[in-house]
């Protein structure tokens, strides 16, 4: 399989580190949706990332369905989204708080990278920082109350890798995590993960992403 777009998305960044966690080999194309538009239209007529094409060819884009496609790869009780109950609606809502952050501080990175300063809109921009905290506080919060454990259940599961793909890409994209604004159960939540093999062989210099889900 072919996993399309760069390790600085932690879109992109939470699929490749669910592959390596379920064994599942895949080849990297390091493509932008800026320099490389027109490359990954030929998969994803968005030019959207990630996207994953499979041996006979078939592409399935956004990461949500990338990643219910490999839990549904895997053995039941190696998906990394519970199945069923409580956990699994516990980790759906985790994973749309992360998501949700991610979103709101892209927004915040495009504006500052591709509008205009005379055209930029300040008050939104407070919006979107501010959705972007409070996801985040949230999360932190989750972190701090299962502090050394997981955030769901017994063993890792998507929960745990969005929150960190989306907090590192944060961290590098926005200092999200400097002085004023600390999350202490997450940078131990991170530290924990990053440290694995999983995470770290995908991880990527971070500079302005584009388009990405």
């Amino acid at each position: 399989m072919i996993l399309i777009g760069m390790f600085d998305s932690p879109f992109v960044r939470r699929v490749a580190v669910s592959m390596n966690l379920l064994g599942i080999p895949f080849e990297h194309r390091n493509w932008s949706v800026g320099r490389d538009f027109e490359l990954i239209r030929q998969f994803n007529p968005l030019g959207r990332v990630p996207t994953l094409v499979q041996p006979d060819g078939e592409a399935l884009i956004e990461s949500a369905a990338i990643l219910d496609f490999l839990d549904e790869s895997a053995a039941p009780e190696r998906a990394l989204t519970p199945r069923s109950g409580k956990e699994r609606r516990d980790a759906l809502r985790i994973m749309a708080v992360a998501i949700g952050a991610a979103e709101k501080g892209v927004s915040q990175v495009y504006e500052g990278v591709f509008r205009p300063a005379e055209k930029r809109y300040p008050p939104w921009v407070e919006r979107c920082n501010t959705q972007m905290h409070a996801a985040l506080a949230e999360l932190d919060r989750l972190s701090q109350a299962r502090a050394g454990e997981w955030l769901v259940g017994d063993r890792m599961t998507q929960a745990d890798i969005t929150a960190v793909c989306v907090y590192t890409f944060l961290a590098e994209a926005l200092d999200v995590n400097g002085a004023a604004m600390p999350y202490p159960g997450l940078d131990a939540l991170a530290e924990r993960c990053e440290s694995m093999r999983e995470f770290h062989s995908v991880k990527a210099e971070w500079f302005p992403p584009a388009a990405q889900g």
